[in-house]
This record gives C-alpha cells, structure tokens and sequence, in this order.
C-alpha cells in the first residue's frame, strides 16, 4: 500500500512540475461535485460498485456507449471470435493503471477474474467467464454460454476494467484516482498522472446528499460545481439564477414499478394486471416535470422500444379484480377470502423522481380499493433482496451497452441475480435463449420486443415514465454536457478549458 501511495505522488510531482504555470493553477482549483449516490466502497466486484466507480471517473471498461449512443472501444481496440465460445480481445497500447504499471492482459485478466468470481450479475450473459493471457496486449476470453456480441457483454455496469496490487486492492485506470474515501460522504478525487492530460485536470471532491432538495440547496448557495440530479420541481427556479445553469437531457433509465411475485396479493396475475391499468402515465409525468409515458422496457429511442405508451384503464382494472373475486369492504378496501388486498409500496431517495411518484402511485391504487403502506428506503439494495415490499418504485438503465439482452438476463430471467421480482416463466426464459444468441440486430430487436410482450401479459414489472433528468453547473463548468444517463458524471474532460 505505502509503494502504491508512493507512486501515486511522485506521478502527481511529476504532472505539476511539467505543466505550464497558467495550466497548473487550473488544475490547482478544485472543483466541487454533488450527487444523490456514492459508491459504496472501492471494491470492483462488490454490488454496483462497477457502475458507481466508471460514474466518478475513476475505472473504465473494455467497451463503452459514446455520448451519441453507439457501442465503441475504451480500453480495448477490437474483439475477434475465435470459435463459437472463445474471443481475443486486442487491447489498446501505451495505457496505464495509477500505480504505474502498464495495462496488460495478464492484469486485466486477474482483475476480471476475480468479479466474475465474486459478483453473480457479472454472469447474467455468458456466464461464468475465463480469462487468460494470449499474450501481452490479447485477452482471451472463454464464455460459459455463447455470446453474439462481446463488445456488448463487456460494456455492461458491472464489468470495470482493473487489477489487483500486492495487497490485494483494486487499481484502475480511469482520469481520476482516490486520494481519500469516507463512506456514504464523499470521495477526494486527484488527476490520474498516467491518465493523457492530467497536468490539466482540477482535482475534485464528490459529495454524496442524502435528498435531491439538499443538493439543490447547496447549489444554490454555490457550494458546488455540479449537482448532478436535481430535483425538477427546482428546476426552472435555479435556472432563472445569475451564475447557475441547469441543463436537462433524456436517460436512457426507464422508472418501473417491480412486483414481487412472492407476495400473495401479487400472485395472482389478474391483480397485476390491474396495477398496470390503474397507474395514469400522463399524472406521473406531470408530477415530475418532465419525460414520456413508458412504452415498455427500453427508452423510445432504442429500436426495440414498443411504439405506443402503456395503456391507463381503471374501469378495466376494476373490472378484472371484480371477476377475481374481490368486493369492497365496509371501509370501501377490497377484499377476497377474507383477505384485505393490502400492499407495501417503497421508494428511494437516491432517485428523487420515484419519492415525488409515491403519493401519486398511492392515489392511484387507493383509489382503486387497495390498501396502501408507503415507505422510503435508503439501502435500496438491501430492502430489494430482503423482498419485505410488494412494490418497488425502481430505476433502472435497461440497455447501458445499448443491447436489451443485459436487463432482462440479470432482473428477470428466472434465477437471475438481480431478479427483485422473484419472476419465473418458462416462455420468457427461451425466448432469452434465442436473444442472448442471435446475431443479427434486427432478429434481436424482434426478440426483444417479443420479450416485452410477454412481461406486459405477465406483468412482472409495471413501466412507468421514461424520465428526463437535469444537472446544475457553475459558471466553471458552463460547457459540460450531460451524456450516458449517470454512467458517466465524471469525464476526463470536466476540469480542463474552463
């Protein structure tokens, strides 16, 4: 650990004396960074540290989706297929990790290795996975399953690019290093001196707040930078500021609501089907200020998207839970057997847009005859896996390698890692089977639209608003732009040519 710190330093004395004096004191500034979310820790394989770590700069991946939505390299060059489940992956040259040492395929691969050894989202697409060395810059990958699209799989959250020191801790490659970490507060970031351009690039602290308004309190009174999520009810108000800039840009995230289908209520397919019905896209949108009724899974703009926004019908729900049985009570809840149609509706505060929908989503189904318990959690992971809900107001990006195969693989294949709503159907499965195979885009959008079919009769998951999300900028940071949903916040580019 001390030779790590070490090289770390004299990389940074290196950088500082190197740069020009007007360069230096740009990068000498600070920048303050706020958010709703914080990586956990800074191991890997642990969770959704993977997504969190590229998100503040600090790791990479093979593969990336550009600020234009397209599928192309980051830290590797190219991926040729060998046979039906081996791969050579060429890496990029001249990279290196923040302790100095080249990227190699050796390295990547004992980096790699041990996610797939330790984090089960991680094989929600080929499987378990191995990897090796063909020789310096060649990773030879061999997958459990086939794969159609490497490129795909290895541009998925969970998938960070890094190695292990003699310690056994983490090393990356991304434009920031970690100077200091203090859990569930903030993370001191320095310039990667191996990183291209870091005698140019502010150092940065990223602040993580507990709820969307207090970030947008402490943007207000020009604590930060950037405030990345503000809440859209403050939206318009920060923007008419002098000094504060708001930008708004569409996610590729959909907000869903996941229905644990071990609840009793949430057994019977009729009930879910009338939760799908009674929920009014359009009073979602309107609550939050901004986005679209949901089609389906996926954000409009991807091809596998469905055309036309789910459909809103309370008589037809009420219809359908009258022919499965349930009649009102004296204080007008439904009931069936002599069970009151009771559910838990929970929601998170690291996604503002999902508190504001709780009440409106509670309207809705109360409305209906539902007993309703609301709840806001904050270790959303922890409650998800615990199953104590009967809804989860979710957020979710649904194609990060701009593929559909990765959400429905991991949230609901049956068994799936991430598969919160306990989902298990035979049909959806096989039509997974021939998506996770089929190498042609066309065939695959068709899978997967066929997939969406599917889930809106089985009603796993009810999609909700494909949302839009806004960023608050200092006069710093007037020409940053928001891409990638919050897949990349932090950039290589963010501190320098201000």
């Amino acid at each position: 650990m001390h030779d790590k710190h070490t090289r770390l330093l004299a990389g940074l004395l290196t950088a500082a004396f190197a740069a020009t004096a007007p360069v230096a004191a740009i990068a000498q500034d600070k920048l303050q960074v706020g958010a709703t979310f914080l990586a956990s820790g800074l191991d890997p394989a642990r969770g959704s540290n993977g997504w969190s770590l590229v998100s503040h700069g600090i790791g990479e991946k093979l593969f990336m989706v550009d600020a234009e939505g397209r599928l192309v390299p980051e830290l590797a060059e190219r991926a040729e297929r060998i046979d039906e489940l081996t791969w050579h992956v060429k890496l990029a040259e001249g990279r290196y990790f923040s302790d100095a040492r080249p990227v190699t395929a050796e390295a990547l691969a004992e980096g790699f290795s041990n996610t797939f050894a330790n984090n089960s989202t991680a094989r929600s697409t080929g499987g378990m996975i191995e990897f090796s060395a063909f020789d310096d810059h060649t990773l030879a990958v061999q997958t459990e399953r086939p794969v159609a699209y490497i490129e795909a799989l290895f541009a998925e959250w969970p998938l960070i690019a890094y190695t292990l020191d003699d310690d056994g801790e983490a090393v990356f490659t991304g434009p920031y290093a970690v100077e200091s970490f203090h859990p569930d507060d903030r993370i001191e970031l320095v310039a990667n001196p191996y990183f291209e351009g870091a005698d140019a690039r502010s150092d940065l602290t990223l602040r993580r707040f507990g709820d969307a308004q207090t970030l947008a309190l402490a943007f207000e009174a020009g604590e930060l930078d950037l405030a990345f999520g503000l809440p859209s009810e403050m939206a318009p108000r920060l923007a008419a500021q002098a000094g504060l800039e708001v930008k708004s840009f569409t996610v590729g995230y959909q907000y869903m609501a996941i229905l644990n289908l071990d609840r009793p209520a949430l057994q019977d397919e009729a009930v879910r089907q009338a939760i799908d019905l009674a929920i009014d896209r359009e009073q979602l949108v309107a609550a939050i200020n901004g986005g679209v009724p949901a089609t389906g899974a996926f954000a409009p703009y991807f091809r596998f998207a469905p055309a036309d926004p789910r459909p809103s019908d309370v008589e037809a729900a009420a219809e359908l839970l009258a022919d499965a049985g349930y009649r009102a009570g004296s204080d007008g809840v439904l009931e069936r057997d002599g069970e009151r149609l009771s559910v838990r509706i929970l929601a998170y505060p690291q996604r503002p847009d999902l508190v504001t929908m709780l009440p409106v989503v509670r309207a809705h189904l109360t409305g209906l005859g539902f007993e309703v318990d609301t709840r806001v959690v904050e270790n959303v992971s922890e409650a998800a896996a615990d199953g104590d809900f009967d809804i989860f107001l979710w957020a979710q990006h649904t194609a990060p390698s701009g593929d559909p195969a990765f959400y429905f693989t991991s949230m609901l294949r049956s068994g799936g890692p991430i598969n919160h709503s306990r989902y298990a159907d035979p049909q959806f499965d096989e039509i997974l089977d021939r998506l996770v195979e089929a190498e042609d885009a066309e065939l695959r959008a068709e899978l997967a639209l066929d997939a969406q079919d599917r889930l809106f009769e089985t009603v796993p998951v009810v999609y909700l608003v494909s949302p839009q999300w806004h960023v608050g900028l200092s006069e710093r940071l007037a020409g940053y732009e928001p891409w990638g949903s919050d897949y990349h916040v932090l950039r290589a580019e963010i501190g320098q040519g201000r």
